[in-house]
């Protein structure tokens, strides 16, 4: 389907207005065989007549009358579009959906949706709990419009802005370390490894760091599904874990949990604000991200 242009249309509200057609010329700037060229070429692209026209009157076909009022409502769409662009009419209200980690999402997403609101007034923010891999594929499919997440990024689909470095530790619980110390490579074998599944992916930042590697042969692995419950269950004296030191760093303060082999710095990652790559919406995704940037990680 071919669609009419924005002047065919603006010539024909006009003659329409007017039913003459030297009045409407005028009214367009235009000569009047110039707008009655325009008037015809859109019944030819329309496939029907708009005007019945006699040596002393115009007046509107059933089509005619049929089109000029949507051909109004185009018109003052498309001036909408232009004071839109100039930044006339504001920032248009949006609705986001942002996906989160549960632990992360209570402790430093929701204490700052006050401050986002103030930030960005026209958008409303939605929260979806998840974890990392379902987070990624809910953004992947347009489930969730962005997802804050530290997810190693694999998809070309997906792209991300930055928000805080996230660091980890290998930690246990005071007085499981006090009955069974793991200061020694050997020890590990008495102990047992909670991660988020089998893959390892906390794990993997101190067994790739220097000075970590394949040393530590734990007696058991545990997978619990969440960093939330690996907490929870080192606290319990139930495993040593590495964990986001954002979370645990009440728990080292309170002596609560102390850091195994101190010697030994995990690699790091980085919080990103993820979002689909050929999403319109880049640039309030980043202005989002520089709010929340604001906000230091809890």
């Amino acid at each position: 389907m071919v669609l009419p242009d924005i002047d065919s249309l603006r010539c024909f509200v006009a003659a329409a207005r007017q039913l003459n057609f030297r009045a409407a010329a005028r009214a367009v700037a235009l000569t009047p065989a110039a707008l009655g060229q325009r008037i015809r070429q859109l019944e030819d692209q329309l496939g029907a007549r708009l005007f019945h026209r006699t040596t002393r009157s115009i007046v509107l076909t059933e089509a005619g009358l049929a089109l000029l009022p949507a051909a109004q409502e185009t018109l003052d769409r498309a001036g909408m579009c232009v004071r839109a662009a100039r930044g006339e009419i504001g920032p248009t209200p949006m609705d986001i959906t942002m996906g989160t980690r549960h632990e992360l999402g209570l402790s430093w997403v929701v204490p700052q949706l006050d401050a986002i609101a103030r930030a960005h007034p026209t958008l409303t923010i939605h929260l979806y709990f998840g974890s990392g891999a379902d987070l990624l594929l809910r953004v992947r499919t347009l489930e969730v419009d962005c997802a804050v997440t530290s997810s190693r990024l694999t998809d070309p689909k997906l792209d991300s802005t930055r928000l805080h470095p996230e660091t980890y530790l290998l930690v246990g619980a005071r007085g499981l370390l006090r009955k069974q110390p793991l200061d020694k490579a050997a020890q590990a074998q008495h102990h047992t490894l909670l991660d988020v599944s089998a893959d390892l992916p906390l794990f993997r930042y101190w067994r790739d760091a220097p000075g970590g590697g394949d040393r530590l042969r734990f007696a058991h692995l545990r997978r619990v599904g969440t960093i939330a419950a690996m907490r929870e269950l080192v606290l319990a004296g139930k495993g040593v874990a590495v964990l986001p030191e954002y979370l645990v760093k009440p728990d080292l303060k309170a002596r609560q949990m102390q850091i195994v082999f101190p010697d030994v710095t995990p690699l790091s990652d980085w919080f990103r604000l993820v979002f689909r790559a050929d999403d319109p919406r880049r640039s309030v995704y980043e202005s989002l991200a520089a709010t929340m940037l604001k906000s230091p990680l809890r």
